[in-house]
């Protein structure tokens, strides 16, 4: 099974500074340079002098798969092989300009960033090392990747300078174009963007892009997809492109989501510099967005094995025992988030606001719109644990409207991917790169 949301890398330690460009990046002792191999079969390319061998793809390639839930098969890596080779080539190119910059990583902020990420998958800690093991992963390759991000993070905001401070005038200018637009359609989309910056090149990345939406079409999550194999700095948030209108999209990406239903995924999409797919989360008019937002806490106190309705264990008996306990005497959000830190509970006590109108199934959103607000709900029964949760408010609210800080998130984003995107194809241009076949002779 893959795992849940692995590995969407929205990290503290990059999203610390807010927007997070107007902080200066923290300097710390040089990461280790990467491994050079002297066994010229074992070479895949070089990057500037930079070895990236056949361990480093195929233990990429297997992170993809494990994450997305294909079989860590032969076949199945091979037809990875040539996009993991290209994606490690962009990432020892990031990771060259971010040490001639004199940016590193903490490791502090890389063990911050895995402990993130076994937190949402309600993980134990170290359980990722040993998942990756397990799997025939090197929990190396997972560290690789996580600094390159973290790292880039850090170039850009070097990079962008004063050009990150988003302007007043900028903000109004913005606002003033959202409102001559009320009424129309804007989209909630995310994003994997596939670069194509060698012609010769194109129909492998279709191929590669065709791999990756019959994936998606199967049910593999999008953000960790995305996280994995995006070239688009939305990758950090697992290809989430937020709100947008169609005038800020590519023209060939507009055209096909106007014409999609939420939940589907796109084609694969010919945009300049690559290809672009695209899934449609929702759908709405610009200015008008009305909806019943709650905050709400809970406790899960998960199971040992599996809930047979007809035959529950003893643990699961003494797990019901104190969901109902904890129901009776939690009377307030604080108390209920108190609940969740003194039973260890491996889901956050503030899963942050729910919007009522998408909660399912019917019965469960029937109960958090009319259960009063203070009062624990009675223990929620599922194959995997139970859960007591608690209102504590309901609030109208028009989700359309966008505050300033929402309006200068929106524009430094797309500066920032501006930049990204501009910086990758400079270092490439300027690069010494040589890929090599299985016997590592050097490919014309």
């Amino acid at each position: 099974m893959a795992l849940r949301y692995f590995p969407v890398l929205i990290f503290a330690a990059v999203m610390a500074a807010g927007p997070g460009f107007a902080a200066s990046p923290p300097r710390v002792s040089p990461a280790a340079p990467p491994p050079n191999r002297t066994e010229t079969t074992d070479i895949v390319a070089t990057v500037n002098g930079d070895v990236i061998s056949s361990h480093d793809v195929d233990n990429r390639g297997r992170l993809f798969a494990l994450s997305t839930g294909m079989p860590v098969t032969p076949e199945v890596l091979e037809r990875l092989r040539p996009q993991v080779t290209r994606q490690l080539i962009d990432e020892r190119l990031r990771l060259q300009e971010a040490q001639r910059r004199h940016i590193v990583v903490r490791d502090k902020q890389i063990a911050d960033a895995i402990q993130e990420i076994e937190q949402r998958n309600g993980m134990a800690s170290d359980a990722l090392r040993r998942k990756l093991a397990a799997d025939g992963v090197s929990f190396r390759t997972l560290v690789d990747q996580i600094r390159v991000q973290l790292g880039w993070t850090l170039v850009l905001r070097q990079q962008l300078g004063e050009k990150a401070m988003i302007s007043d005038a900028d903000v109004a200018e913005q606002q003033r174009l959202l409102a001559a637009q009320t009424g129309q359609p804007e989209y909630q989309i995310s994003e994997i963007f596939v670069p194509i910056d060698d012609p010769a090149r194109a129909d492998e990345a279709q191929r590669f892009a065709d791999t990756v939406i019959a994936q998606l079409r199967s049910g593999a999550p999008f953000p960790v997809v995305a996280a994995q194999f995006s070239q688009s700095q939305t990758a950090l948030q697992g290809g989430d492109l937020g709100w947008v209108q169609t005038n800020q999209l590519d023209p060939q990406v507009a055209r096909v989501v106007a014409e999609m239903p939420p939940g589907a995924v796109s084609n694969p999409i010919r945009v300049p510099g690559g290809i672009s797919i695209v899934t449609l989360r929702a759908k709405r008019e610009i200015g008008n967005d009305m909806a019943t937002i709650l905050s709400v806490r809970e406790v899960f106190l998960p199971f040992t094995a599996p809930l047979n309705p007809q035959e529950p264990n003893e643990q699961q008996r003494q797990t019901l025992e104190k969901a109902k306990q904890i129901g009776a005497t939690v009377h307030s959000c604080a108390q209920m988030e108190a609940a969740a830190r003194a039973n260890n509970s491996p889901r956050p006590a503030d899963p942050g606001e729910v919007r009522l109108e998408n909660v399912s199934p019917p019965a469960f959103k029937h109960l958090l719109a009319t259960i009063p607000e203070g009062r624990p709900t009675q223990p929620l029964v599922a194959p995997d644990g139970i859960a007591v949760m608690i209102v504590c408010s309901r609030e109208q609210k028009n989700l359309a409207e966008m505050t300033k800080d929402d309006v200068r998130n929106q524009l430094l984003a797309r500066r920032v991917e501006l930049a990204s995107r501009q910086l990758q194809q400079d270092l490439r241009r300027r690069a010494n790169i040589e890929l090599r076949d299985s016997k590592g002779a050097l490919k014309s």
